[in-house]
């Protein structure tokens, strides 16, 4: 499944190719990152990430000193002090993961396969039967709304449609 930034991550080649991103710098020895500067960011501490139910933890670099840097204005435009950085390793190796599988011929396949019938779907549910929105609030009445409205569509469609044409049509049953 893509991930937020996927289509800017990988259609925009100026983002994608930026020096100034974090994912971008380099390492030396020690597996320090290296600024385009030159500079060396090292590791400050590990830390939990606020309210993450999965325990995702980050870690966090800051840079030796930025101060006379000539690329501070690209580099770090609201950094008052020296640029910190929050990585995740694993978060990273997972992004470029789902890249290769969705960028793959099959992933490409998988996509266009998922989109063509979604779309479908929700097309005839907004425009064919004008349905733009949902009306009940909280997550059970939502569950609810989404439930009906499946059920609708599953009965309008070629199968149900049959039958309740064979059951209006029938004298005894006035529909």
């Amino acid at each position: 499944m893509k991930f937020t930034m996927f289509k800017k991550e990988t259609s925009d080649k100026k983002y994608h190719e930026n020096p100034y991103r974090a994912v971008n710098f380099k390492r030396d020895g020690t597996g320090n990152l290296i600024c385009p500067n030159g500079k060396t960011f090292h590791f400050k501490s590990k830390q939990r990430v606020y309210k993450n139910k999965y325990g995702r933890t980050e870690e966090i670099y800051e840079c030796e000193s930025c101060e006379n840097c000539q690329y501070k204005n690209e580099c770090c435009p609201k950094a008052i002090k020296n640029r910190t950085i929050r990585m995740n390793q694993e978060l990273t190796s997972i992004h470029q993961e789902v890249i290769t599988n969705l960028e793959s011929i099959h992933g490409a396949l998988l996509r266009m396969n998922r989109s063509i019938q979604a779309e479908g779907t929700f097309g005839i549910l907004k425009w064919d039967k004008s349905y733009k929105r949902l009306f009940r609030r909280g997550k059970k009445n939502v569950i609810l709304e989404i439930t009906l409205i499946s059920c609708g569509s599953t009965i309008t469609q070629e199968p149900w449609s049959a039958i309740l044409r064979i059951i209006c049509s029938c004298p005894i049953i006035d529909c």
